[in-house]
């Protein structure tokens, strides 16, 4: 039996058999893992290539820098050449990033691994989404199972926190140089493992490479890379505020949007933003749900080292019911399609996670601790609603590119949490800054839990009318 038969049959039976979402899942997970796995490794870094430990913070920012611009690129890059392709070039990038990471002779060399992997692992998420329409529509299905989205949401969100206790354990047994090498056996398994089961694309048609930028965007996309990037250096260079990069980071915004509302396939498409309020508001809410989350890890993490003396270890084994709880709250979640009640619910979990953070400083400071990565925990599984709303509310010729904004807006909130750590403990780290950085959240929750309750566009479950 052909491939194209072989395929024809697995979705006309089961479309969505493991076989068909184990790769995918796979591949969603490198990001998140990859984007916290070094940071228990960055000491022994700087020890091993002979740099400050403040220049190996860049490893941290290059991998950020290259996830927010390459999400939506691989979105929209699967829509013009097909999902499976961009998802095994992606593969291929991530595992060329794991081997010049694993024999890397200097810093450079190691910020051109992360870059790499960064590249690479973005260009799961969004295919996979794009395949698993694709296979929807091909079982004559409107919507996927609710336990696939639920499913690739935990292997794309809820796994960040493991990063730290997984990095921790490969640096002490086998060295920092295993946290990019770990990359390495598990892309083989995914890319074997997409080869073998998941349909090949159809066949695209012939087109010169003035048709394929126009199609691409290209224009659009560097704008975006070039804007996405002066924005995050702002950022990262918090507490003190480059304002001269921040001017130049507001004319390249405005000079991207010119372009993008004249152009005839737009990459960045901001006239559906426009008209579609309803998927804008989703992605501020998975960015703030990201941005209190992300806060526990940077911000919290090191208030229990510097003032409760606990190892990067033991830490991060305090993280570890945040994956926990995710995963399971999003399971019956998705499992029955919810979307309303759980978004809301993700916003009240914030909101009481950041008030019981406010009592981190007290003799109840452990209990506090796991109050809040499980209320965290519970937020982040609810929040994957998001997922299941961004869906509903994308068109399908443009879900690839949603689902990389999703992605993107994601590590704005990450990304804004590393900046608000940065500012809080730019002298020390304390008590009372750890209560700014609650506060923070509680403001951050607020809003969070205002676009939610007033969101008339919700549904209570996916594809309802009610």
């Amino acid at each position: 039996m052909s491939d194209s038969a072989t395929a024809s049959a697995a979705t006309a039976s089961k479309p969505f058999n493991w076989r068909f979402t184990t790769p995918l899942f796979i591949g969603s997970a490198l990001n998140p893992i990859n984007s916290s796995l070094i940071a228990t490794a960055l000491v022994p870094i700087a020890t091993g290539v002979h740099v400050s430990i403040g220049q190996t913070a860049t490893l941290v920012s290059a991998l950020y820098l290259a996830s927010a611009i390459a999400q939506p690129t691989a979105g929209k890059a699967a829509e013009v050449f097909g999902p499976r392709r961009v998802f095994l070039v992606g593969i291929l990038l991530v595992l060329a990033g794991g081997l010049v990471g694993g024999i890397a002779p200097g810093l450079l060399t190691l910020l051109i691994s992360r870059v790499l992997i960064g590249l690479g692992t973005s260009c799961a998420y969004p295919t996979a989404m794009v395949l698993i329409r694709r296979r929807a529509r091909a079982a004559g299905l409107e919507k996927p199972p609710g336990g696939v989205l639920g499913g690739l949401m935990i292997s794309g969100v809820a796994t960040a926190s493991l990063g730290l206790p997984i990095g921790g354990l490969l640096v002490q047994f086998l060295g920092w140089r295993s946290v990019f090498l770990i990359n390495v056996p598990v892309a083989l398994i995914a890319l074997v493992a997409t080869l073998m089961w998941v349909p090949r694309d159809d066949a695209t048609p012939r087109r010169g490479a003035r048709q394929i930028a126009s199609d691409l965007d290209l224009i659009g996309i560097i704008g975006f890379a070039v804007a996405m990037t002066s924005l995050l250096l702002f950022l990262f260079s918090l507490p003190t505020a480059n304002w001269a990069l921040l001017g130049v980071t507001v004319v390249l915004w405005a000079l991207e949007t010119s372009w993008e509302l004249r152009a005839k396939s737009p990459f960045f498409d901001i006239r559906l933003l426009g008209r579609n309020a309803a998927l804008t508001r989703t992605l501020i809410r998975f960015g703030l749900v990201m941005l209190c989350g992300y806060v526990v890890l940077y911000g919290i993490t090191q208030w229990l080292e510097a003032s409760q003396g606990m190892s990067e270890a033991a830490s991060g084994l305090l993280l570890i019911p945040m994956t926990v709880v995710s995963g399971v709250v999003i399971v019956p979640f998705s499992r029955r399609n919810l979307v309303r009640g759980p978004i809301i619910g993700a916003a009240v979990a914030c909101i009481v996670a950041a008030v019981s953070a406010l009592f981190l400083p007290t003799a109840a400071w452990l209990v506090m601790t796991l109050a809040v990565t499980i209320l965290l925990g519970f937020a982040q599984g609810a929040a994957s609603s998001n997922q299941l709303a961004l869906y509903s509310q994308a068109p399908a010729e443009q879900l690839g590119t949603a689902s990389g904004l999703m992605r993107s807006f994601g590590y704005l909130g990450s990304i804004a949490s590393s900046a608000v750590t940065g500012i809080v403990y730019r002298t020390s780290v304390t008590d009372s800054g750890v209560m700014t950085i609650a506060w923070i959240m509680v403001g951050a929750s607020v809003v969070l839990l205002a676009i939610s309750v007033f969101d008339r566009t919700l549904r209570r479950t996916a594809g309802s009318t009610a």
